[in-house]
């Protein structure tokens, strides 16, 4: 197991355009992120997590590469389809499953040249929302399998 602090949180509302930095935000079971650009019930794709340390090492600014989640603390390589992540406290906690990497797509490029390449297998966690609920910056993650 291994946990971490949400950081900071963005929700991209239009395709093509930077996301909004938020303070909470609501996760829909099976849909997404309220508000959200990929808020989709048949989107495996609902909510990226990226950790704050790999953005850091390539010098880029939290929700710069359009990630939901920003965590410090957490090494997120290990993240495997199935895994969970645990938002919140034990009492009520929003509840995220694993489905993939986020592969780097052409536009990393455009923020940082040959940034493509090199954020290859690092560039966040793919996950859809099994059990929704508030996100708030602050709050403990905690990824298990």
């Amino acid at each position: 197991m291994q946990s971490g602090t949400i950081v900071n949180l963005h929700i991209a509302r239009v395709k093509g355009t930077p996301p909004d930095p938020v303070e909470e935000a609501r996760a829909i079971s099976a849909e997404g992120i309220e508000g959200d650009r990929s808020r989709n019930p048949r989107n495996l794709r609902q909510v990226l997590v990226m950790d704050k340390e790999t953005l850091d090492h390539y010098g880029l600014e939290p929700g710069q590469i359009k990630e939901n989640i920003t965590v410090t603390g957490m090494d997120l390589s290990g993240a495997r389809q199935g895994h969970v992540f645990f938002i919140g406290d034990e009492d009520s906690h929003v509840t995220l499953e694993v489905t993939g990497d986020c592969e780097p797509c052409q536009k990393m490029d455009a923020l940082i040249p040959g940034l493509q390449k090199e954020i290859f297998g690092k560039r966040g966690i793919l996950t859809v929302v099994l059990q929704g609920g508030d996100i708030k910056l602050g709050d403990p993650i905690r990824l298990e399998p």
